[in-house]
C-alpha cells in the first residue's frame, strides 16, 4: 500500500508541474524591447525615459552587479480576456529578495507593480487592441550570500569591487493569457497535495485526498488541459468543501513582507524594494481582499520623498483599513545596543509620522527579527502606548526553547506587554501545508488557547504576499485536516487571543538570543558611531534647550534630521554589524555628518549661554558632577586641589598611585597590583594580570558576521609581547605607555590614573589586520560574584556568572551598555567603556581557594562574510577600572566616560538647567516638546533599582509638571507626588521611567 502511495504521490507531482503549470499561460506574444543602461547610481523616471534606447532582445546579457537598466516595452493587447505580461529578468533558484528585481512604469511615470521571481506578471490595463508603452526599471542586485549556501568571501558588498561584468540573461518579456479555471485547478491541487504530505500516512483523510487528485489527473485531459480543467475541478469538490475540525488550531493570516532597511543590499536599494513591495499590495488588493501590514515609519518616508503618487495610494489604502502600518517605530531596529533614549525615539518619531500621515497610531510592537530583546524594552513599549508585541526571532536560539507561543513579557521595572511568538517559525509564509501543520503541532499553548499569528509574504523585496498566498488562504478557510486560516490583521489577531487568553504566564527579563553572538562587536566603527551619536544629540538638545529659554530659535528641524539618521542607523542589521561593506562604510559616513552637525547645534547653543569673552567654563551635559563641576550646568574652570598623582619605576615596570589607588604595572604592561589605599583590598586576582589583551581563533559555524560560537574559548593567545613601555610625563596624572605588535596589528595602550581619580583609565588603540580573530580585554577581578550587573536601557540586568543551567551556559557572551558591576557584599567593581557591547563575565578558581570573577570586554573581530573587509584599521577604545564601587559608582563612571565635560570660553557661567537628588534618579534628556508649543521635556528614570524618593530642580521657572508618556501626552501621575516653585517632588519604583512635561516654561 505504501508504495502504491508514493507511485500515486509521483503521479500527482509530475502532472501538476508537467502538465497543469505549463498551460496556465497560453497564447505567448513578444514585447518589443529596448533598453538603456544608467550609468551610475538609479536615476527618477523622468530622467530615464529622456535618454537614447537601443534595441535589446530576450537572451541578451544584462547588470553589471549594482547596476541599473530601463527596458522599453511595447505591444499590443490581445483581444482575448485575461492578458498580463510576463517578465523574467533571468530569475534563479536564490530567494526572491536576494537577486534581480523589477518595477513597471506606466508612461506617465506612475508605478504599475514590481516582477520578481514568484511575482512575475504585470496586468495590462489597456482596452483589447490598443498599444502600449511601458517602463521597466531593472535592478542588476547580485546574489551576496550565494543562496546562503556557503558563508564565504565575496567582491559583491561593496560597488567599488563587484566587478563590471553582466549577471543576468533577461528570458522573457511575453503578453500571455492566463486561464483562470487552469490557475483555479492549479490552487486547488497545490492546496490538497500540500495537506496529504502533512498527514499521517495511515490518515483516511490523507488516503481520501489523493484519491482525489488521482481521479483529477484522470479527469484532465493532457491533450486539452483547459478544455478539461473545469470537469477536473469537479473531482475535487467534495475533499475541498469537508470543514475543518472544531478543535482545528486557529490561524490569523497577515499579509505582511518583512524589508530589511539594509543588508546585503545599500539603503539606496531598500528605498526601490519599498516601492516594488507596496505597489505588488496594491495591485493585488484591486484582485483581492486582505490586509497588509508593514512596519518601520522610515520606509513610508521614503516612499513619500522618492514615489510620491505611490505614497498617496498607499495613504488611501490605509485609510480604507486595507494596509496597516505596524510596530510604531522607525524600523525595527536592534533592541540590545541602542541606548534608552534613543530607544525611546524609535517610538516617537515612528509613532508621530504614522499619526500625522495616516491619522493611525499602530498598538503593537513588531520586531520579528531582532536579535534578542532588551529587559527594557516592554517599559519603553508601554510608555509609547504600546499594547502588544510580536517576535519571531527566538525561534533561532541553538539550545533552548522558549516555552511559551502567547505570555506576557515583564520587564526590569515590572511593567507586562502581552505577547505573540508565532509558533509557524517564520515571517514570511507562503501559507503552505507544511507552515500550517508546523505552527499547530509547535503551539505551546494547547488545551489552554489555540489561536496564533502567521505572517505571510515574500519578504526583501521579494514582493509581499502574491496570488497563489490568497488562493491558499481561502481554501484552508476551514479544510479538514488543517488548521483554519482567518484573513486579518495584527489587531484583529491580538484582541482575539487576549480575549481567548486572559491569564497568560509570564516571561521576566531579557529575550536572550541564543545566538547571534558577536552582533554585540561585529564593526566597531558602525557601534562607535552610534554611542558617541546618541550622547552628542543628548549634549545638542540639552544646550540647545538652555538656549532657547535665553531667547535664541530652538533646532527643530536640524535636530529631527540628526536623530532620523541615527535611528535608522539602529536598524538590526546596521547597528549589529551584519551588513555589507557598502552599508558599513555609508553608516560611518553619516556618523561623522552627526557630529558635524550636533557640533554645529551644541556649538551655537553655547556661545549664547556664555556669552563673548575669554574665561574658562567647564561645560557639563551629563547628570553627574565631574572634577567639582556641576551636571547639566556651565561654571567656570576652578583650579584642582587633588595632589598629582605619581610614577615611580621599579622592576622592569612601574607604581603609580594618588591617595585612592596604587598599582603596579609590571614590564610587560599588564596590572598585577591595584589597591584601594582605605581599606587596603586588592583588586586584581592572585597570580593573575588585568588589562591583558586576548586574541582568539573566531570560526563560527556559519553566519560568519553574526556569531560567536562557544568553541572559540577553545584557542587563545594572550598578547603580552612589548615593543615599548614608557612613562608619559604629565603635570597632575599618572600616564603609562605600551605599544605591542602582533604581524600587521599594533596596540597602543595608555594607563592613566588622574589626580584625586578612584578609576585607572585604559585607552587601546588598536591598528588592526587579523582575519577571523576576536579580540578580549580582560580584567580577573579577586570577588566572588554569583551575578554580574550590566547597564542596559533606562537601568540595568543582572545575570549568572555561573553555568549551573542549559540556559546560563548558552549565555556565555553577553550584551552591556556604559558599564558592567561585579561584587561581594560590601565591595564592588565596576568596568565602563565608551564604546564597547559585548562582554563576557565568568568565574575561574582563586589560588588559594574560592573564585574569582573574570570580566571581559570583546573588543573586535573580523568576520569575512558578509564584509570581507570588516573592522580593518584603526579603531579607539576607552575602558575605566572602578575599585570599590557601588551601583551608583558604576552608573557615573558610565556616563563620565561617555560625555566628558567640555571646555568653552565665554564670560558668564550658566546654572544647571535641571538637576535632581538623590543621584539614583538619573536625568536622560531635556528638550524642548515635539509638538514644538515650547514646554520642556525631561525624562529621568530609577538607575539603581530601589525605590527612591527624588527632587527636581530647574533654573527656570514654569507654570505647571504634567506627567507624560514617551509621545508627551499626559497621563495620571504615577511619580509626581508634589511641584511648586521650581520644584517637583517625585516617588518612583525600582527602574521606572518617567517623562514630565514642564508647561509655561520661560527663564
Amino acid at each position: 500500500m505504501h508504495d502504491t502511495t508514493a507511485l500515486i504521490e509521483a503521479r500527482i507531482r509530475r502532472f501538476v508541474e508537467e502538465r497543469l503549470r505549463p498551460r496556465v499561460h497560453t497564447g505567448l506574444t513578444p514585447l518589443s524591447l529596448e533598453r538603456w543602461d544608467v550609468p551610475g547610481e538609479p536615476v527618477p523616471f523622468a530622467e530615464a525615459v529622456a535618454q537614447t534606447y537601443e534595441p535589446f532582445r530576450v537572451g541578451a546579457r544584462w547588470g553589471r552587479p549594482w547596476g541599473t537598466t530601463w527596458v522599453r516595452m511595447r505591444g499590443t493587447a490581445p483581444q482575448a480576456p485575461g492578458a498580463e505580461l510576463l517578465i523574467d529578468l533571468g530569475f534563479h533558484a536564490a530567494e526572491p529578495g536576494f537577486q534581480a528585481e523589477g518595477t513597471v512604469y506606466r508612461s506617465d511615470g506612475t508605478i504599475i507593480k514590481a516582477v520578481e521571481p514568484r511575482n512575475a506578471h504585470v496586468p495590462l490595463e489597456c482596452a483589447p487592441g490598443d498599444e502600449f508603452e511601458l517602463y521597466l526599471e531593472a535592478a542588476a542586485n547580485p546574489d551576496v550570500a550565494d543562496g546562503f549556501r556557503l558563508f564565504r568571501p565575496t567582491p559583491l558588498g561593496s560597488l567599488h569591487t563587484a566587478g563590471d561584468e553582466p549577471l543576468y540573461v533577461f528570458r522573457q518579456a511575453d503578453i500571455a493569457i492566463r486561464d483562470d479555471e487552469v490557475w483555479e485547478l492549479l490552487q486547488d491541487a497545490t492546496v490538497l497535495s500540500q495537506l496529504a504530505a502533512e498527514l499521517p500516512e495511515s490518515s483516511s483523510r490523507r488516503a481520501e485526498i489523493l484519491r482525489a487528485l488521482e481521479r483529477m489527473v484522470d479527469t484532465a485531459d493532457p491533450d486539452d488541459i483547459s478544455g478539461s480543467a473545469a470537469d477536473a475541478r469537479a473531482v475535487l469538490v467534495d475533499v475541498l468543501s469537508r470543514p475543518a475540525s472544531a478543535s482545528a488550531h486557529r490561524v490569523h493570516a497577515v499579509g505582511h513582507a518583512h524589508i530589511d532597511s539594509a543588508w546585503l543590499w545599500p539603503v539606496r536599494e531598500t528605498q526601490r524594494k519599498v516601492a516594488r513591495t507596496f505597489s505588488n499590495v496594491l495591485s493585488l488588493q484591486q484582485e483581492k481582499d486582505f490586509v497588509f501590514t508593514a512596519s518601520s515609519a522610515q520606509q513610508y518616508a521614503w516612499l513619500k520623498t522618492y514615489q510620491p503618487e505611490l505614497f498617496s495610494r498607499v495613504r488611501d489604502a490605509v485609510a480604507s483599513g486595507r494596509f496597516v502600518p505596524a510596530g510604531g517605530m522607525w524600523v525595527e531596529s536592534d533592541t540590545n545596543m541602542p541606548g534608552g533614549e534613543a530607544l525611546a525615539r524609535q517610538f516617537v518619531r515612528g509613532k508621530r509620522f504614522f499619526m500625522s500621515e495616516f491619522g493611525v497610531e499602530p498598538l503593537d510592537v513588531w520586531l520579528p527579527d531582532s536579535f534578542g530583546y532588551s529587559a527594557a524594552l516592554p517599559q519603553i513599549a508601554r510608555a509609547a502606548g504600546s499594547r502588544w508585541m510580536l517576535t519571531q526571532k527566538m525561534s533561532w536560539n541553538e539550545t533552548n526553547r522558549m516555552p511559551h507561543h502567547t505570555f506576557l513579557w515583564e520587564g526590569t521595572d515590572g511593567t507586562r506587554i502581552f505577547t505573540h511568538f508565532p509558533p509557524v517559525d517564520t515571517y514570511s509564509a507562503q501559507l503552505s501545508g507544511a507552515e500550517l501543520a508546523r505552527a499547530e503541532r509547535q503551539y505551546a499553548e494547547k488545551g489552554l488557547a489555540n489561536t496564533s499569528l502567521v505572517p505571510f509574504g515574500y519578504g526583501d523585496g521579494g514582493g509581499g504576499p502574491n496570488r497563489e498566498m490568497i488562493a491558499a488562504a481561502e481554501r484552508l478557510a476551514s479544510l479538514e485536516g488543517s488548521p483554519t486560516v482567518t484573513l486579518s490583521s495584527p489587531a484583529q489577531f491580538f484582541e482575539a487571543a487576549e480575549a481567548e487568553y486572559p491569564n497568560p504566564p509570564v516571561w521576566s527579563g531579557e529575550m536572550y538570543l541564543e545566538f547571534h553572538r558577536g552582533t554585540y562587536t561585529s564593526q566597531a566603527r558602525t557601534k562607535r558611531g552610534n554611542r558617541r551619536s546618541e550622547h552628542a544629540l543628548r549634549e545638542a538638545e540639552l544646550w540647545a534647550t538652555a538656549a532657547t529659554l535665553r531667547g535664541a530659535e530652538y533646532p527643530y528641524e536640524e535636530l529631527d534630521a540628526l536623530w532620523e539618521t541615527v535611528l535608522l542607523q539602529q536598524f538590526h542589521d546596521i547597528l549589529p554589524g551584519t551588513s555589507i561593506g557598502w552599508v558599513h562604510r555609508e553608516a560611518e559616513r553619516r556618523y561623522a555628518e552627526v557630529l558635524s552637525g550636533t557640533e554645529a547645534v551644541t556649538s551655537r547653543a553655547l556661545a549664547t549661554l556664555t556669552g563673548e569673552g575669554t574665561t574658562e567654563f567647564s561645560a557639563n551635559a551629563g547628570p553627574f558632577a565631574q572634577d567639582g563641576d556641576q551636571p547639566l550646568g556651565i561654571v567656570q574652570v576652578a583650579q584642582r586641589t587633588d595632589a598629582a598623582a605619581t610614577v615611580t619605576a621599579v622592576a622592569g615596570g612601574f607604581d603609580i598611585g594618588n591617595e585612592h589607588l596604587a598599582a603596579h604595572i609590571d614590564a610587560e604592561g599588564l596590572l598585577s597590583s591595584v589597591v584601594v589605599r582605605a581599606s587596603g583590598r586588592e583588586v586584581i586576582a592572585p597570580g593573575r594580570r588585568a588589562n591583558l589583551l586576548q586574541l582568539h581563533r573566531d570560526t563560527p559555524t556559519q553566519w560568519d558576521a553574526w556569531d560567536i560560537d562557544e568553541h572559540y574559548r577553545r584557542q587563545v593567545e594572550d598578547l603580552t609581547a612589548v615593543v615599548s613601555l614608557e612613562h608619559v610625563p604629565h603635570p597632575t596624572d599618572a600616564v603609562v605607555c605600551v605599544v605591542r605588535g602582533r604581524g600587521a596589528t599594533r596596540i597602543t595602550q595608555t594607563l592613566t590614573l588622574a589626580a584625586g581619580s578612584r578609576a585607572i583609565d585604559i585607552e587601546t588603540v588598536v591598528d588592526w589586520h587579523e582575519r577571523q580573530k576576536l579580540l578580549k580585554l580582560a580584567f580577573p577581578l579577586d570577588v566572588h560574584a554569583d551575578t554580574a550587573r550590566s547597564e542596559i536601557q533606562f537601568g540595568h540586568v543582572q545575570r549568572p556568572t555561573h553555568a549551573n543551567t542549559s540556559w546560563d551556559m548558552a549565555r556565555f557572551e553577553t550584551v552591556a551598555h556604559r558599564w558592567v558591576h561585579v561584587g561581594e557584599p560590601g565591595f564592588g567593581i565596576a568596568v565602563a567603556n565608551d564604546a564597547t557591547y559585548g562582554h563576557d563575565i565568568t568565574r575561574a578558581p582563586r589560588d588559594g581557594g574560592g573564585t574569582i570573577t573574570n570580566v571581559r570586554l570583546s573588543l573586535l573581530r573580523a568576520p569575512l562574510f558578509p564584509d570581507p573587509e570588516a573592522d580593518q584599521g584603526e579603531h579607539v577604545f576607552r575602558v575605566s577600572l572602578r575599585p570599590d564601587a557601588s551601583i551608583e559608582d558604576a552608573v557615573r563612571e558610565g556616563y563620565r566616560l561617555n560625555i566628558p565635560a567640555r571646555r568653552v570660553v565665554g564670560d558668564r557661567g550658566v546654572e544647571p538647567v535641571v538637576s535632581v537628588s538623590p543621584g539614583g534618579v538619573v536625568v536622560e534628556a531635556v528638550k524642548l516638546a515635539e509638538d514644538r508649543g515650547g514646554d520642556v521635556i525631561v525624562r529621568l528614570y530609577e538607575a539603581l533599582g530601589a525605590r527612591s524618593s527624588a527632587t527636581l530642580s530647574t533654573s527656570f521657572a514654569f507654570d505647571e509638571v504634567a506627567e507624560t508618556d514617551l509621545l508627551e501626552r499626559a497621563l495620571d501621575a504615577s511619580a509626581v507626588t508634589a511641584s511648586s516653585g521650581r520644584e517637583v517632588s517625585l516617588t518612583l519604583r525600582p527602574f521606572q521611567l518617567v517623562t514630565l512635561r514642564l508647561r509655561g516654561a520661560r527663564s
